[in-house]
């Protein structure tokens, strides 16, 4: 079976590192490009950790491509106060040796998507580089396969407003121009933009204990994801007393991979993009506008199955053995 091609649209970004990872480790995916959009970090920022995390994974073929440095229209604000300076927990992470820039996203997401079949998108950030693709290249935007967006928020609560999620809140503009496209493009009809929202990716929490047993498989990388998360934990701590700290993106990767972790339904969805709410999703889950169906929202995941497959693939952990183990960590029956 052929591996489906996937271009990863990000702003890394703490849990954009582990979901490089993860999409690098899965051979069921062929990872064509890396295109980076402003978000948690400024695009130059955001280029090198992607680069970082290639070389990590030793991946430097794979290209990366710099983005849209602002927001359409609002002005930008970054997530460095999550993130740290460096957009990587301020872990000291190695810079690239060999790798750098290859030239612009949104040019470069056009001649992929025209020029081959079948590529999908995983957008791990803010939609921009989207909605530039949408708006100077129509033809190719619509070629999209599969678009998978780490955004948004359902019935649970926002993580930078009362009712917004950061990459939609970050540019609320963008995300209406993708997500309308979605309602009202004739050439993707009855394809849907699938929001892994906050309802799902808050149930994925790294802790201290699943740390701990990431560097007793895998001394290495193990230790590489301590130093990256550590900063992260310390802010959910602080912010939302959580013991670990939610890996949002890679549950976006594992889901692309394996649609089953994830259960729920189609409908409309609109984002506010004025006023306090801005940034919000508004899911239509009654039909009350009688809008084309435009989204697949997402609101129930399995942590232990999403676990399962980041340790054993990133990781390398004997299946049978995490199988036995990840419950006992899940539950709190066991400290490593």
């Amino acid at each position: 079976m052929n591996a489906r091609k996937v271009i990863l649209d990000c702003d890394p970004g703490i849990d954009d590192a582990l979901a490089l990872m993860l999409a690098l480790s899965l051979p069921g995916l062929d990872v064509v490009g890396i295109t980076v959009v402003c978000g948690n970090v400024p695009v130059e920022k955001g280029v090198k950790n992607a680069l970082k995390i290639l070389e990590l994974m030793n991946r430097t073929e794979i290209g990366v491509y710099a983005g849209e440095e602002t927001p359409l229209i609002r002005p930008y604000v970054d997530a460095m106060d999550t993130h740290g300076r460096d957009g990587l927990g301020e872990s000291g992470l190695a810079d690239s040796t060999v790798g750098q820039a290859k030239g612009d996203a949104v040019r470069f997401l056009a001649d992929i998507l025209l020029s081959q079949d079948d590529v999908s998108v995983i957008a791990l950030g803010p939609l921009t580089n989207l909605a530039r693709l949408r708006q100077e290249y129509p033809d190719a935007f619509a070629r999209i396969q599969n678009l998978v967006s780490m955004g948004g928020t359902y019935k649970a609560h926002g993580n930078c407003s009362p009712v917004a999620e950061y990459n939609y809140w970050c540019d609320p503009d963008a995300a209406t121009v993708v997500y309308e496209a979605y309602a009202s493009l004739p050439e993707l009809a009855g394809k849907r933009i699938h929001m892994i929202g906050l309802d799902v990716t808050r149930k994925i929490v790294l802790t201290p204990n699943l740390a701990a047993y990431m560097k007793r498989i895998n001394p290495h990388l193990g230790s590489v994801m301590e130093s990256i998360t550590r900063f992260y934990m310390d802010f959910h701590w602080e912010q939302e007393g959580i013991i670990g700290c939610v890996i949002n993106d890679p549950l976006a990767v594992a889901y692309f991979a394996d649609p089953s972790l994830c259960d729920g339904f189609d409908a409309y969805t609109s984002v506010v993009t004025e006023g306090l709410s801005f940034g919000q999703t508004l899911v239509d889950d009654h039909e009350i506008w009688k809008k084309p169906h435009n989204s697949h929202i997402l609101t129930k995941t399995d942590p232990y199955r999403f676990f399962l497959m980041f340790f054993c693939k990133v990781l390398g952990a004997n299946p049978a053995q995490a199988e036995s183990i990840l419950p006992q960590i899940l539950s709190g029956e066991v400290t490593v």
